[in-house]
């Protein structure tokens, strides 16, 4: 999981850390040329002429053995960590933010020579990411037994293009739900693609739960407003809806969700797309938030990806925090998001 990423940023840390030794070399040996010419009160007017840089560094370490970090040297590992992050699937928009914190948070701050630069890089990147990851973070049970006093059914609708393990990822979510106590019913509300229904209704019989379904090309606002309809008569607790996700018509797509949402009211919209589809995700992540409006994210396949850079873009792009990770093809595989624990295993 996430070996490329890790990769980059070990061989990234390393040549900070060949750099700052150089460094430190150098402004060392400057001390010690400098302390032989004369005494510190003699020398003032002459230090008025060496570089301001290079006398911030110098009296850093003369009064408190410490090092100021200069612009120059954090636009130099700025460079390279866009880079980084670019390549391990972290939107443009993002790494642009996640640049400009990370030079606030460096540039003229002070550092003991006994410390090392990467580390301090990399400790202002794992806090940067972690303050995205956790932007209007909320906890997926919680949310659902304290809107279940409320009221019931809950309805939760999945929107997301085909192909992305939305169906599946419906199945694990009941399937946890159920193992909580809840009461489930599925609603096959993805009427357009060739074998939804049907694939749906197979999860439903392996689950044991109830499917409410019509026939293919009914209009899933109907289907889904029949599962709700169905679960208020049969006491049960929450509603899971499939949508269609059909791309390449994007406009009758998107019609179709705002009827969803004007006729069955859903308490939450997850949207679910791969982990390994990368700026694709983000970008579709994106158009489903400004379009329809999500609650949350959940990410299939994050068993499967190098790179890791989905989770962060799309928290970052949407507002909306990524609730589950799906990690293989069982129904106990999905995993409930933690940010620290997604950081930890990229920067493991």
């Amino acid at each position: 999981m996430f070996k490329a990423l890790k990769e980059k940023l070990k061989g990234l840390r390393k040549k900070i850390e060949e750099e700052e030794r150089e460094e430190e070399e150098k402004i060392i040996a400057e001390i010690e040329r400098k302390s032989k010419e004369a005494e510190i009160e003699s020398k003032r007017s002459k230090e008025q002429k060496v570089k301001v840089g290079l006398k911030d560094k110098i009296t850093a370490l003369v009064v408190s053995r410490e090092v100021v970090i200069d612009e120059k040297k954090v636009d130099r590992i700025l460079d390279e960590l866009e880079i980084i992050l670019l390549e391990s699937d972290v939107a443009f928009e993002v790494v642009d933010a996640i640049s400009e914190a990370l030079k606030s948070r460096l540039v003229g701050k002070r550092k003991k020579i006994t410390e090392k630069l990467s580390d301090i890089v990399i400790e202002e990147l794992k806090k940067i990411l972690l303050e995205i990851l956790e932007r209007e973070r909320f906890d997926f049970d919680e949310f659902v037994a304290e809107r279940l006093k409320k009221k019931k059914p809950l309805n939760i609708a999945f929107v997301g293009v085909n192909g992305t393990g939305k169906t599946t990822t419906i199945a694990k979510i009941a399937n946890r739900l159920m193992k909580k106590g809840y009461s489930v019913v599925l609603a096959a509300g993805d009427t357009f693609r060739a074998g939804a229904i049907e694939q749906l209704e197979e999860h439903a019989k392996k689950l044991g739960v109830r499917i409410i379904k019509h026939r293919q090309g009914a209009d899933p606002a109907a289907v889904i407003y029949d599962a709700i309809k169905h679960a208020e008569s049969k006491g049960i607790d929450i509603v899971l809806a499939d949508t269609a996700g059909r791309m390449h018509t994007k406009k009758n797509l998107l019609d179709q969700l705002e009827k969803i949402k004007r006729v069955t009211k859903p308490d939450l919209i997850i949207f679910v797309d791969e982990s390994i589809a990368g700026n694709d995700a983000v970008e579709r992540a994106k158009m489903f938030a400004e379009t329809v409006g999500i609650d949350g994210s959940i990410l299939t396949k994050l068993d499967a990806d190098p790179k890791g850079g989905s989770a962060i873009s799309i928290s970052y792009v949407t507002g909306k925090p990524v609730l589950f990770f799906g990690v293989g093809q069982s129904y106990d595989d999905l995993v409930k998001f933690d940010s620290k624990w997604l950081i930890e295993r990229i920067f493991s």
